[in-house]
């Protein structure tokens, strides 16, 4: 009996020394993997700070905004200018410090632009520098909305930005003045290329395959083809080029026309009845003006009530008058070309307050703006209609169905020049 109590005892103890070892052992594992683990974070983890450039700003004073001693700035620039010409840093690109959970500077990252990025690094002796591609891939996507005010707005409320709302305005500005023509309830939808960072973050939009915008109840169709040359447009889904030979406004966004096209006005300044032979658009002092067609400046100065005034003419005897501007950009018997910027809204001359007064004339005679038809571009040709017919079935159905990319259209649209 004394024997067998003893045998178990020594049994249990032996198990039960040998749990704590192995609980011990364990421990000191788990103590090691914790200090492994800290090292990492110590070492590995970076806590980033992201600012936008401030206008005006040097990168050296940019970078003292996050914390950077004033001699930690200027090593950083002198190291970032032999990688990349400082001068070229943009107001509202983004910096990204940083530093370690214990505030150490771990490194820099300036965004040159969508594709480029700055990486400066702090090493014993100073910093390094050099320019990193910025990892991304392109897909094919569909985005839809609502205009409840504007088109801005009905864009960014869809998780888009600004820049696809001028694109879809430029693809349409021929046949719609985006001032005045969008009303509550209009819709769009776009299938396009979008470039997206690893976080998914959009780093950019590449071509726009098919769009459209139901204005008012009238429906806008527009499909990316090329013309005979073999340059890109866009054409209407009978074969019809959305571009015309002149754009719908001299204005891109935002002005309402406070004067039309009359033989009999009564004029604000010199209280009388007169003609007002062009269309008067109300916009702040500095807006941009763009010819509304391709051609020569044939005047550009001042000229009494009409003050700063650009006059251009276009093809077979059409002209265009800019008047009232603030400043001018192009001078006489300069070439332009469509939907340049040639000057900014002002209130030169005889005027009440800023606004454009624009006028379009056809051989010698003004005419309506803006209820004047104007010249299309050449339809598709019946050579290249089998390829469009294809082209058009495609993109039309995706329009309607976007959940059909879903499926890989990416390898089939990614060699195309369509």
């Amino acid at each position: 009996m004394v024997l067998c109590v003893c045998s178990a005892g020594a049994a249990t103890l032996g198990y039960v020394f040998q749990k704590r070892l192995a609980t011990a052992v364990e421990f000191d594992h788990q103590v090691q993997l914790a200090k492994e683990e800290a090292a990492r974070i110590r070492e590995q983890v970076i806590l980033p700070t992201e600012k936008r450039v401030a206008a005006g700003q040097n990168f050296a004073a940019a970078l003292e905004k996050f914390g950077l001693s004033a001699q930690e700035a200027a090593n950083a620039s002198a190291a970032a200018q032999h990688a990349f010409n400082l001068r070229q840093v943009r107001a509202g690109n983004t910096i990204t410090v940083g530093r370690s959970v214990e505030g150490r500077l771990r490194e820099i990252d300036y965004k040159i632009d969508t594709d480029r990025m700055l990486k400066i690094v702090p090493e014993d002796r100073g910093f390094t520098a050099q320019i990193t591609e910025i990892p991304s891939k392109t897909e094919i996507t569909s985005v839809t909305g609502r205009v409840d005010d504007s088109l801005f707005n009905a864009v960014e409320d869809a998780g888009e930005s600004a820049e696809l709302a001028l694109r879809l305005a430029q693809i349409f500005g021929y046949d719609l003045d985006f001032y005045t023509d969008p009303r509550r309830g209009d819709t769009f939808r776009i299938v396009l290329e979008k470039k997206k960072y690893s976080n998914g973050e959009t780093a950019g939009y590449g071509r726009i395959f098919a769009a459209a915008y139901e204005n008012g109840g009238k429906k806008y169709q527009a499909l990316l083809f090329h013309d005979p040359a073999g340059r890109p447009g866009y054409y209407s889904a009978d074969g019809k080029s959305q571009q015309k030979a002149f754009l719908r406004s001299p204005l891109k966004f935002g002005a309402p026309v406070t004067s039309h096209f009359s033989r009999a006005r009564f004029h604000p300044i010199l209280k009388t009845y007169r003609p007002h032979m062009g269309t008067d658009y109300g916009a702040p002092v500095g807006t941009p003006v763009q010819t509304i067609g391709s051609g020569r400046v044939v005047f550009a100065g001042r000229k009494g009530g009409e003050g700063n005034m650009v006059q251009i003419a276009h093809f077979s005897g059409y002209e265009t008058m800019y008047l009232h501007l603030s400043r001018m950009f192009v001078r006489s018997g300069e070439h332009v070309e469509i939907g340049k910027t040639i000057g900014l809204v002002g209130s030169t001359g005889l005027s009440t307050g800023p606004h454009l007064d624009f006028r379009f004339i056809q051989m010698g005679q003004y005419k309506n703006f803006e209820k004047l038809g104007l010249p299309p571009s050449d339809p598709v040709s019946k050579k290249n209609w089998p390829e469009f017919a294809a082209v058009r079935e495609k993109w039309l159905e995706i329009l309607k169905t976007p959940e059909l990319l879903q499926a890989d259209l990416g390898a089939s649209s990614a060699g195309t020049t369509h």
